[in-house]
């Protein structure tokens, strides 16, 4: 993107639970914060409807119609192939085309990751996207990566999600030297799987900031900025971390109703209550960048409300003006023996660490 220009995300208004009355508003509200042009991608009619009903009076937005939605229900290779005329679809050709900087959508990961790829390729040495989340915390946010892209992933794969969430801390969050751990049922070196061991010697390795294993209860009260794990873990991770706010939300209500003198001292200390709420709130941060395309893309969660689309397309415009995917390349050329160009043998059997065998990186189709 060129320099001083205004970013301009495409919006796909058709993803998610809620459509264009959710998908409209909060990208609205985010381009009159940040400094936004607005291209929406979506049924030409609803878009119009939903804009009627949108103050959007000196903002920079216009409409692209898209006649076909991809439902929960397809998979990437079919929409790829018979349902080309998506707003999934048409939002990434807009990225591609350099029609648009960035893109957010809160439909099906699965596509939205397929689409991804096909439209726009992946950054060269990104082997797997890896889908990251924000959550947040006491100090400051949490990147976890990756939650949900990959359910399987080797160790140099992982080392690859560390350098674009490293990118990601530094460029948006404005996080200086980041510390970065992996996820592992142990804090000592030695302790895990296979996978997670040879992560430690590669990352070890690295010229980031690596501070070690990093257990699950430490999650939420340490001071490692980015979580490495793959996909699989991850995504039970995030589930288990909404699941639990939730509920925690649910029982506090319960026993704050429960007689005169709980109620009594709810109303006393409901302001400190709310502002609990807002920092247990997923959609301060909106979206998960999808990281390693050759393009900026935030995939939201499908019953996102209004502030978290507002959230994410805010956090599109930052990775577009910070040029983070520039410094993820950066990265990687720092990195070459973990990428798919390189061998790993002379970083793997280093004497006296790594336990891994000779290994060929593969280039994935």
């Amino acid at each position: 993107m060129e320099k001083n220009k205004r970013p301009r995300i495409a919006i796909d208004v058709m993803g998610g639970d809620y459509g264009p009355r959710v998908m409209i508003p909060g990208a609205i509200q985010a381009a009159r914060r940040r400094d936004l042009a607005l291209s929406f991608v979506g049924n030409q009619e609803l878009v119009e409807e939903e804009l009627s009903r949108n103050l959007h009076n000196g903002l920079e937005v216009d409409i692209v119609h898209a006649g076909d939605v991809a439902g929960m229900a397809d998979k990437p290779s079919h929409i790829l192939r018979r349902k080309k005329d998506t707003s999934i679809q048409v939002a990434y050709n807009l990225v591609r085309e350099n029609e648009a900087d960035g893109i957010v959508s809160a439909g099906h990961t699965g596509v939205t990751l397929g689409c991804g790829i096909f439209a726009l390729g992946r950054i060269k040495g990104i082997e797997r996207p890896g889908l990251a989340t924000i959550l947040p915390r006491e100090n400051k946010p949490l990147i976890i990566i990756d939650v949900g892209a990959n359910v399987d992933s080797k160790p140099r794969h992982l080392v690859q999600f560390a350098i674009m969430a490293e990118a990601l801390a530094v460029n948006v969050l404005k996080i200086q030297e980041p510390q970065i751990g992996i996820l592992s049922i142990g804090e000592e070196q030695g302790k895990g799987n296979v996978q997670v061991n040879e992560t430690y010697s590669l990352l070890a390795r690295s010229s980031m900031n690596f501070v070690g294993n990093v257990e699950g209860r430490d999650l939420f009260h340490g001071d490692v900025d980015v979580v490495v794990c793959d996909g699989f873990v991850g995504n039970v991770v995030l589930k288990l971390s909404e699941g639990l706010g939730s509920a925690f939300s649910k029982m506090l209500r319960t026993e704050l109703k429960r007689g005169f003198w709980s109620r009594l001292g709810t109303m006393l200390a409901l302001p400190a209550l709310k502002r609990f709420r807002r920092r247990l709130d997923y959609e301060e941060y909106g979206g998960a960048p999808l990281l390693g395309l050759n393009g900026v893309s935030f995939v939201c969660h499908g019953s996102s409300g209004i502030r978290a689309i507002q959230s994410s397309v805010e956090m599109a415009g930052s990775y577009v003006r910070n040029q983070a995917n520039d410094d993820i390349r950066s990265g990687l050329e720092a990195h070459p023996e973990i990428t798919r160009f390189h061998r790993l043998k002379h970083i793997l059997h280093t004497p006296g660490k790594g336990t891994a065998q000779d290994e060929e990186p593969e280039a994935e189709s």
